[in-house]
């Protein structure tokens, strides 16, 4: 990741300059040009609008603003327009310091993630700011924050071919190892001491065995408790998905990746808040001895589950990782997941959907208006309780050939791990955690690494209130 550098006046040589193009304003840059030329080149100030002019220094990227609410998609616009192997040069004299902050978080998030598998780079060659002399607007909250988000979604893109539950958690644990977050890994032996049946379960038809990973922040005050599916490839096991929806199922591990990064940045940020992250890894994968429709498992907790659909597998690793995290009375539960496709019927591909109870539902929806990140308040109805009724069992994992509210059933399911007294938060991520279509906002194609920005907000106001 380029660090974004501040200077004070424009360099020398060639370069790519950056200028907003603000309504009813006409940048400096831009005087030269007519407003027939403007609007040939279609230079104008709606949010879309992006126009590379050639100069003397090199080329001019004019981008539209329109206002300055939308300033992290102003960063990122920019620098998906520019040149690679290139400097680019953001003109933002005239901006706040508040405001420069969110260009940058735009300019360091919006670009293409970086890939090992790719030799060709897509990123400029350094990224400055030209602010006003004496402005000085302190980067380095930005940069620690951008780095984990960056790392999360190349981890989220690699492949399930170079990423298991061992990989990921050696990964995670070597990426921590400077850190204050403390690192404890359950192996299968371990698991089975825990009494861990869901997980177990689902890993139960891979050669490559699950792990359950406890990441601890002890920064005083509130306690955060945060739990992440981990499937780090799911093919849908025994009840398997056809051909097309096996493909991008690497992205099945996005929420354990979520709360990891999470944590880590905010023990990089040294917020006064204690955190405890749950990571659940399995891979779901069909074998002689994987787990069969209509067999019953035994969950951490105590309950019974008739494993209806395979395929159902996410909530079976977040039962027992909401029953372990709970073991920390935290203050707060929330939990990540890539769990339904429901999710997308329901919100589309940029809403993340959050149920539960207590107050941890209010205070992740406040933290993602102030992450600026799309989450939708979803319900529990009491009536779709019953689809997981069982009579052999305390209940089922799912109902094969009910369609209705799917996402909400799921939610349902995981409420029998968490006690009616905590408050706990479910955000299903299965719409935007991977996105399939054009970049938009910071959002690149690919990994998205959605809801990392809102739980380290979520930290944030915990400690400060």
């Amino acid at each position: 990741m380029n660090e974004i550098v501040l200077i004070h006046t424009k360099p020398k040589g060639l370069f790519q300059l950056v200028v907003g193009v603000v309504e009813d304003q006409t940048h400096q840059e831009l005087t030269h040009l007519s407003k027939e030329q403007l609007a040939l080149l279609k230079i104008d100030s709606k949010p879309k609008s992006i126009a590379v002019v050639g100069n003397d220094h090199g080329s001019l990227i004019a981008v539209g603003i329109a206002d300055r609410t939308k300033l992290k998609d102003f960063g990122a616009s920019a620098v998906r327009a520019a040149a690679s192997n290139e400097s680019l040069v953001y003109d933002l004299r005239g901006f706040t310091a508040a405001e420069i902050q969110d260009v940058a978080l735009g300019a360091l998030l919006g670009g293409k993630t970086h890939s090992s598998y790719r030799k060709k780079n897509d990123s400029p060659s350094s990224i400055s700011f030209l602010v006003d002399k004496g402005l000085e607007a302190n980067l380095k909250e930005v940069h620690a924050l951008a780095k984990e988000v960056l790392l999360v979604r190349e981890l989220i893109n690699t492949p399930a071919n170079d990423l298991w539950p061992a990989k990921l958690a050696e990964t995670v644990e070597q990426h921590l190892k400077k850190s204050k977050v403390e690192v404890e890994i359950w192996d299968e032996k371990k698991l089975e001491k825990e009494r861990c049946g869901g997980i177990l379960s689902v890993g139960k038809g891979s050669v490559r065995p699950p792990r359950l990973v406890i990441l601890k922040y002890r920064g005083g005050g509130k306690h955060l408790g945060l739990v992440g599916k981990g499937i780090t490839f799911d093919t849908g096991g025994l009840s398997l998905k056809p051909a097309d929806g096996m493909v991008g199922m690497k992205y099945d591990m996005a929420g354990s990746a979520t709360v990891f990064g999470a944590i880590s940045a905010i023990a990089k940020l040294g917020l006064k808040v204690n955190v405890t992250a749950v990571m659940a890894l399995a891979e779901n994968m069909p074998s002689g001895q994987a787990t069969r429709p209509g067999d019953v498992i035994t969950m951490r907790n105590g309950k019974t589950v008739e494993v209806i659909n395979t395929d159902a597998e996410g909530r079976l690793v977040l039962g027992d990782g909401l029953d372990v995290v709970a073991e920390f009375k935290p203050d707060h539960i929330v939990d990540v997941a890539t769990l339904t496709g429901a999710a997308t019927i329901a919100l589309g591909n940029r809403y993340a959907g959050v149920m539960g109870h207590g107050d941890a539902v209010e205070a992740v929806l406040k933290a993602a208006e102030a992450a600026d990140e799309l989450l939708w308040h979803m319900p529990l109805p009491e009536e779709l309780r019953q689809v997981l009724d069982s009579d052999i069992a305390d209940l089922t994992n799912a109902k094969v050939g009910n369609r209705a509210g799917g996402m909400l059933v799921g939610g349902h399911f995981l409420n029998e791990f968490v006690a009616k007294e905590q408050s706990w938060a479910h955000l299903d991520i299965a719409g935007p955690a991977n996105n399939s279509g054009s970049p938009y906002s910071v959002n690149p194609a690919g990994a998205t690494a959605v809801m990392l920005r809102t739980l380290v907000q979520m930290a944030k106001e915990m400690a400060a209130n």
